[in-house]
């Protein structure tokens, strides 16, 4: 069989490239169908590709840091069997197979021949494949058959960590000894303090090169310096880092640059008392316990009755119109190790509290986990963005493009506030609404900022 190119497939979203993030797999591992290989990066998550075909790897196209166009070539895999051919090739046992194979026709196809040796040999095949013993019939002890180890990586890290291949169980097809088994051999048992002998070099950072840096941004002086996982990889040139911008971090620039290029931003703010929201979602949380809600679940519901009253806002331009969704599919902005990024909650406005609440956790926990996929992170309506956890009170945030609006909530704080006529200290938040001017004037978006905050103050406005 002859091998299989895998191309990089259609993400979906209209992107038509990626940057390859870190290779799951080596040349000379053995993979299975449908078998994470490969972790990218487009312009709207960080996602693993799957591989539809099994085999050994005989090709990586594409490095670390390297973009890859969609529907070019990503892996090459060649067919297990003739993968194990070749490597007992290598091994000798193409010599004993010739021996053998002198009554017959020559033809040494794995499983197949002709002539009195043909079974022989197929005994040998399946003998080699399964890691089974090879000795002949009526022998008093027979010896342990040669491990398959079709990598050479995986030789070398064995060999590098003084793990002996023959002494490993291959947990891959036919008994294959695989990266990870001798990983395995090598990590020390949960809660020893010992250290493998070898090199300190994993199998991670050996078999993973270093994210490449466009040669143009890299003076001959630069001197590397490790990148985080999962960031892109930074060059120090004199006191300076310079770090490649690209891959999500990229795309954010990009779309906050048109925003603000393109949009007549307004930003207004308001201080609301939210004494009575935290006392609403602590009855909330009691009654049930199992379903708890959190403070930003509720200033979404404050925002989605907001915007039943003022759909103005739940907008979007094109060209020369204005176009108003039925639909709220809410964007939650959340700050990830790879940058600022949007999932969005589909059909908002048609959860109840508590389904809310679970897919709000959900979707901002695969969020940070970089789980999402592209789709998630496409499609929104309207934005909340809670930068009170940075404890900082205000901001002025820019609208998520194509977007018409966005509610920033700060950080909630004692302070004095005058209730009935009296000063007394209360939970006081900060709220701000980011909105672009073409789709409504001041008085649209100061009422809707107002409903808000009285959703805040007053939270029996949302039953």
């Amino acid at each position: 069989m002859s091998s299989q190119v895998f191309v990089l497939p259609d993400l979906g979203e209209g992107l038509t490239e990626a940057e390859i993030v870190a290779w799951r797999v080596a040349v000379g591992d053995v993979i299975e169908v449908d078998q994470s290989v490969v972790e990218v990066e487009t312009a709207k998550a960080v996602v693993e590709v799957p591989c539809p075909f099994a085999g050994r790897v005989v090709e990586l196209h594409g490095s670390p840091g390297e973009t890859r166009p969609v529907g070019q070539p990503l892996i090459t895999v060649e067919p297990v069997a003739e993968a194990v051919y070749r490597e007992e090739e290598r091994a000798g046992y193409r010599a004993e197979e010739r021996a053998g194979a002198r009554e017959g026709s020559g033809n040494v196809l794995v499983g197949y021949g002709t002539g009195h040796g043909s079974g022989a040999r197929r005994r040998r095949r399946a003998a080699v494949a399964a890691g089974r013993s090879t000795a002949a019939a009526g022998s008093p002890a027979a010896p342990k058959a040669a491990p398959l180890v079709i990598s050479p990586l995986v030789r070398k890290l064995a060999r590098d960590h003084h793990i002996d291949v023959a002494s490993l169980d291959g947990s891959g097809p036919g008994g294959i000894v695989r990266r990870a088994d001798v990983e395995a051999a090598i990590a020390p048992t949960p809660g020893s303090t010992a250290v493998p002998s070898g090199p300190t070099a994993t199998a991670s950072t050996a078999a993973v090169p270093t994210a490449a840096v466009p040669t143009a941004a890299v003076p001959t002086a630069a001197v590397p310096t490790a990148a985080s996982a999962g960031s892109a990889a930074s060059e120090t040139v004199g006191e300076e880092r310079v770090v490649p911008l690209r891959g999500v971090r990229r795309a954010v620039a990009d779309k906050l640059s048109r925003s603000r290029r393109e949009i007549p931003d307004v930003t207004i703010w308001v201080d609301a008392d939210a004494t009575p929201l935290l006392e609403a979602r602590a009855s909330i949380n009691e009654a049930r316990p199992d379903q708890p809600v959190s403070v930003l679940v509720l200033f979404a519901r404050a925002c989605l009755s907001g915007l039943r009253r003022y759909p103005e806002l739940n907008a979007r331009v094109e060209e020369d119109r204005i176009v108003q969704s039925a639909r709220v599919h809410l964007g939650i902005a959340a700050q990830t190790d790879r940058g600022l990024i949007v999932p969005v909650i589909a059909d908002a406005q048609a959860l109840t509290t508590a389904e809310l609440a679970a897919a709000l956790t959900e979707t901002t926990a695969a969020a940070r986990a970089g789980t999402l996929p592209p789709a998630r992170l496409t499609g929104g309506t309207f934005t909340l963005n809670n930068y009170g956890v940075f404890g900082v009170d205000g901001s002025t945030p820019i609208i998520n493009l194509p977007e018409a609006a966005l509610v920033g909530v700060g950080r909630i704080v004692d302070k004095p506030w005058v209730v009935d006529g009296q000063l007394c200290v209360r939970k006081v938040v900060q709220l701000t609404l980011t909105f672009d001017h073409r789709v409504c004037d001041g008085g649209v978006a100061g009422g809707f900022l107002r409903h808000v905050a009285d959703c805040v103050e007053r939270p029996a406005l949302l039953i």
